[in-house]
């Protein structure tokens, strides 16, 4: 068996989705679990989650169910929504949320009859430019979106651009297009429109974001959304370490090279470590000469290309075959190791293979969920 594997700690996840409660100690929390959770494994993830947080969100319908098909209740939110009418209705049948996003979609309900109960979050385009409607054309959407038959809690969602930046303006001019027209909507209702605006960025450095709903992703995991301040900053504890062997130690004489290319020369005798990991299993190719990594608790620098199934690391006497490494998490954060590599943590997460080897049953679960979905529809 390949000696590549990570782990998730549970505590960590349920403490640093404490933090983000801290922050907004008002807003319903909904847990990213999108692109795997964040190369977690949304399987291991989601279902510790969904019994914790007060609803999941997801990217597309297809991760939506397989959450349903593992037996997660509750709120689970589909952001990119549904393209036809089978995915509508599936939707209905499965008690999903919905984002609606576009003119098409917008279609799609009218053409869609059904008194089944649907939560849906009209996506506004506050300056981003990826998704959703302008706040010009969006009275238009939300009133018709209020007419369609079986939508029964209607609320309004963007998403920052900047928010990792927070002296920038643009989030200000964000924040003040969606407030705009949240006023004119609760003016028109007659009553508050709930909002969604804080990821990571927002939950924890722009407290004005604050609404009904947050929406935290990879703080939960234990990253920085920051590239300037480290996620001990916010006391956040990483959920996920990633582990491997050395399999080889072994000197190389003063002038020799090291590696693919033979970028890295050895200037004295050196000892170097060959550790079982390497862009095959998702480490990063460009991670430099000077990248850290943990090997018996002590941190070493890896030297000379990034192999696909191996790195080398320069080390002393006291590193041997079979010693644990540990390539980023646990003592080592993820976010130095993303910074070295000219990236940022969620791609560190999210291009992990199927090489390595993780945990294969869900995260502890606890004792009392939230309510199920259809009590949530009512």
């Amino acid at each position: 068996m390949r000696e590549c594997w990570l782990t998730l700690d549970a505590q960590a996840l349920l403490h640093n989705l404490a933090v983000m409660r801290e922050h907004m100690p008002e807003a319903r929390l909904l847990a990213m679990v999108k692109a795997d959770a964040y190369g977690h494994g949304i399987a291991q993830v989601a279902p510790l989650l969904a019994d914790h947080a007060d609803g999941l969100g997801v990217a597309c319908m297809s991760e939506a169910l397989a959450l349903r098909a593992q037996g997660v209740k509750g709120n689970i939110t589909v952001m990119q929504g549904v393209f036809n009418a089978e995915e509508l209705a599936t939707a209905r049948a499965q008690y999903l949320t919905l984002v609606v996003h576009s003119p098409e979609q917008l279609d799609l309900f009218e053409a869609t009859e059904s008194s089944r109960p649907l939560a849906v979050w009209l996506k506004i385009n506050t300056g981003m430019n990826r998704l959703g409607f302008r706040p010009a054309q969006a009275l238009m959407a939300w009133r018709r979106l209020g007419n369609c038959v079986g939508v029964h809690r209607l609320g309004i969602a963007a998403h920052f651009a900047c928010a990792d930046e927070p002296v920038l303006a643009m989030t200000d001019q964000q924040l003040g297009r969606f407030r705009a027209l949240q006023q004119a909507l609760s003016a028109e209702k007659g009553t508050s429109v709930a909002g969604s605006l804080a990821n990571s960025a927002g939950v924890l450095a722009w407290p004005e974001a604050a609404d009904e709903w947050m929406r935290p992703g990879i703080a939960l995991y234990g990253s920085s959304p920051f590239a300037d301040r480290s996620a001990a900053d916010f006391d956040l504890r990483p959920v996920m370490t990633l582990h491997a062997r050395v399999v080889s130690v072994f000197t190389v004489p003063a002038g020799e090279r090291v590696g693919y290319g033979a970028s890295w020369l050895a200037e004295r005798s050196t000892r170097i470590a060959v550790v079982s990991i390497g862009y095959g299993d998702g480490y990063p190719r460009h991670a430099p000469t000077g990248t850290p990594v943990l090997i018996a608790g002590r941190r070493y620098e890896l030297v000379g290309r990034v192999s696909m199934d191996m790195i080398t690391v320069k080390v002393d006497g006291s590193v041997n075959v079979g010693d644990e490494v540990v390539l980023w998490g646990q003592g080592l954060p993820v976010d130095e190791i993303a910074s070295a590599a000219g990236t940022i943590s969620y791609e560190l997460f999210c291009r992990l293979t199927a090489r390595v080897r993780r945990p294969s049953q869900p995260l502890e679960l606890a004792e009392t969920p939230i309510a199920d979905a259809e009590a949530e529809h009512g």
